[in-house]
């Protein structure tokens, strides 16, 4: 295992492609100068020193908070990006990001007196647990183009990118937040998405280092979180829809997962987690209920098996809920 890891620290590769996303020597560089940078700095903590360092020093901050931010650039062919997040791991973004993904590519668009399917792009963010293609039943390595670009693979009319597609799925990635940050940057401009009405983002969980490069980094037509009605849950849903209102990303709204349990003989309802957390959340932040998912064991079995509920069973129950929430963020998207 540690030589497959070592050589796949030292290039990213595809069959016929030796496409290179971040060598271990240019990231040891990049690690070195920035010791270096540290080292021989006069106050590397921010600390009073000396006149003589002082104004030099204050002069370079003022000098980054004049320029602010890099300037966040589209995406090539893309119209609409909206991340799907939350602050805590475990509450089922990926199964709303791919149901939903589907959800708002049946939406039908009136172009030239004919009625078209939107095109809707799914990348997976997360770098360290990928789980798109399980979900989306897709495998294999993306192909470069002439552009030298890769291009998506496709099922359910969706066009997907994950790094699942490039590393062995047994294999775990262990990378510092430099290469996260750079391999997430190919993913994003590095793919040809071609034209594309919205760009779904998995994201991982948290509030780190995929969050900020992605907001900070493309334009964001809006963020949906996703949480559960329980309270650990929702303390960190908060965060996430607090990190994104920081960085200027529009919240469109909560969306409560695993919200009840309705029994198959009775239609009882139990609330396994809480009852109304994300009504709760939304209200105190202002925000809106995009809808309530229940936890029903068709959503778990359809999305192990890369068969998503909204496209095996389009007319369930489970499905229908999917297609109203991404019938309200097409809304919000003014689609």
């Amino acid at each position: 295992m540690a030589t497959t890891c070592r050589r796949f620290f030292k290039q990213f590769y595809f069959s016929r492609s030796n496409l290179t996303l971040l060598s271990t020597s240019n990231y040891r560089t990049r690690e070195k100068n920035a010791r270096i940078s540290l080292s021989t700095h006069a106050d590397p903590l921010g600390l009073r020193g000396s006149e003589g360092h002082s104004q030099p020093q204050m002069k370079t901050r003022e000098e980054r908070m004049f320029r602010g931010l890099p300037k966040r650039k589209p995406i090539e062919g893309v119209k609409d990006i909206v991340v799907v997040a939350s602050g805590k791991g475990g509450v089922g973004k990926s199964t709303c990001a791919v149901n939903l993904a589907l959800g708002l590519a049946a939406i039908n668009k009136y172009c030239i007196s004919v009625f078209q399917s939107k095109s809707v792009g799914l990348l997976d963010a997360d770098i360290y647990g990928p789980s798109i293609p399980k979900m989306m039943n897709l495998s294999g390595n993306p192909e470069l183009n002439q552009d030298n670009k890769m291009e998506p693979l496709k099922n359910y009319g969706i066009s997907c990118m994950s790094m699942g597609f490039l590393v062995d799925e047994k294999s775990p990635i262990v990378w510092r937040g430099l290469m996260v940050m750079s391999a997430l940057e190919k993913l994003l401009r590095q793919v040809n998405w071609g034209t594309l009405d919205l760009l779904v983002v998995d994201m991982p969980p948290g509030t780190g280092d995929t969050q900020l490069s992605v907001s900070q980094t493309v334009p964001l037509s809006g963020a949906v979180i996703v949480t559960t009605p329980q309270d650990i849950a929702l303390l960190d849903a908060r965060k996430g829809a607090e990190m994104f209102r920081k960085v200027h990303v529009p919240v469109l709204g909560v969306i409560e997962n695993m919200s009840h349990y309705v029994c198959p003989k009775c239609n009882h309802k139990e609330f396994i987690f809480g009852e109304n957390g994300g009504k709760t959340i939304a209200e105190d932040m202002n925000l809106e209920v995009l809808g309530n998912i229940p936890l029903h064991i068709s959503i778990r079995e359809t999305s192990d098996t890369g068969t998503p509920v909204t496209v095996c069973r389009p007319s369930s129950p489970e499905a229908m809920v999917y297609k109203r929430i991404a019938a309200k963020i097409a809304s919000k998207l003014r689609w």
